[in-house]
């Protein structure tokens, strides 16, 4: 990992967060194995001395209506709260990455929105996260973290760091954004839409498609803090969720930390959004790639880096766009059962080891939160940990 100063900036090149294909998706650590229905993919475990808990909510704001869909009439939202939990929790279940619903329409969907995934021959269904359903958490406050997917993607592909971080004693809530994301699964259907939505967007998407975008994720993300009544958190977010989540913390004093993984800090048309235009007065992260640079993503970041001020620059080499997903460690499992090419996983996540990108990833996001969101000091023994795997 290379550091950038505001005196030598550079960033990306690629795939989202505005550009024109606005899909993303899913990636694990060990190798795959084998079942009828194609490998069984897996994600790597967290590293804190924690168990982690999952608990999956429907949170609905009946003050706003659906942007992609109005015949809903209200905006919904699905969110996964990981803790850390109490030891001893090997008996919940480990949560799924992707629930049936979803993870059926995600074979169809998968290949559309990532080129580089296999038509077939993986068993999406059945690759099992470390956090266990239901576990119950710790007792005691412990500082917040929101993660926003990168455009077109379920939060289910932000797993593996979501549940690292929880791990190491932060209560992390990944975001849906339905709609937007490539599918989403609801405890039932309503009138205007199905039980498992799928994404509105679509590859041709124009620059107010793209603000509309943005703005919903940042009224979604200010919601989520009024539901869950949250106060002081860190927001961390992908491609488009890194887009969000600077300008939310530039509208909600209620945000004190932002991580931006690889998303533009304007529009399509290259207006610049007002986190970049005025500047911000607490910590950002802007994290990127040497796999994913473009005058667009420099300008916009230079734009913020210029106020000066709590602003960190961080690039991570020999790594793609996908590397801050799940992507890092799926995709190298698929090239490795020969179902992406080698091509493939260099556009997609880069040819750096996953053994090597994970850890660096997961190392920097926890760096920079335990500067400005700190956990209590106590841990359990780590055969708590164990208990989650």
């Amino acid at each position: 990992m290379t550091s950038r100063t505001p005196g030598r900036r550079a960033v990306t090149q690629g795939a989202l967060a505005g550009a024109a294909a606005l899909f993303l998706g899913t990636a694990a650590v060990a190798p795959a194995t084998a079942r009828p229905g194609g490998p069984v993919l897996r994600l790597p475990a967290p590293t804190g001395p924690y168990p982690v808990g999952a608990t999956v909510r429907q949170l609905v704001d009946h003050s706003r209506n659906d942007p992609w869909v109005p015949g809903i009439g209200v905006r919904e939202l699905m969110v996964t709260v990981l803790t850390p939990a109490v030891p001893g929790g090997r008996g919940f279940p480990r949560m799924p990455q992707l629930t049936p619903g979803a993870a059926a329409l995600f074979a169809q969907l998968g290949p559309l929105i990532r080129p580089h995934l296999p038509r077939t021959g993986v068993d999406w269904a059945a690759t099992l996260t470390p956090a266990r359903a239901g576990a119950p958490p710790l007792p005691g406050r412990r500082p917040v973290l929101l993660y926003s997917p990168g455009g077109g993607d379920s939060r289910a592909m932000g797993s593996s760091l979501a549940i690292d971080l929880a791990s190491y004693g932060w209560t992390v809530v990944t975001v849906d954004h339905p709609g937007d994301a490539s599918e989403v699964e609801f405890p039932t259907a309503r009138p205007g839409r199905d039980r498992v939505r799928e994404t509105a967007l679509r590859p041709d998407m124009d620059a107010a498609t793209f603000r509309t975008m943005v703005d919903t994720r940042v009224a979604d993300l200010r919601f989520v803090l009024d539901a869950l009544g949250l106060d002081r958190v860190g927001l961390y977010g992908h491609s488009a969720g890194g887009t969000a989540v600077a300008q939310a913390l530039h509208e909600d004093r209620r945000i004190a930390a932002a991580a931006v993984l690889e998303g533009y800090l304007d529009g399509m048309d290259g207006t610049l959004l007002p986190v970049a235009r005025d500047g911000v007065d607490r910590p950002v992260l802007l994290a990127g790639t040497d796999g994913f640079r473009d005058d667009r993503l420099d300008r916009s970041w230079s734009a913020l880096l210029a106020h000066g001020g709590p602003v960190v620059r961080r690039q991570l080499d020999d790594s793609g766009h996908w590397v801050f997903t799940d992507y890092a460690a799926l995709v190298p499992q698929l090239q490795e059962a020969g179902l992406v090419t080698a091509e493939g996983r260099t556009d997609m996540v880069g040819t750096a080891d996953p053994r090597v990108s994970v850890p660096t990833v997961r190392r920097l996001l926890r760096s920079f939160f335990a500067r400005h969101l700190p956990v209590p000091a106590a841990v359990p023994p780590t055969r708590g940990r164990a208990a989650s795997q």
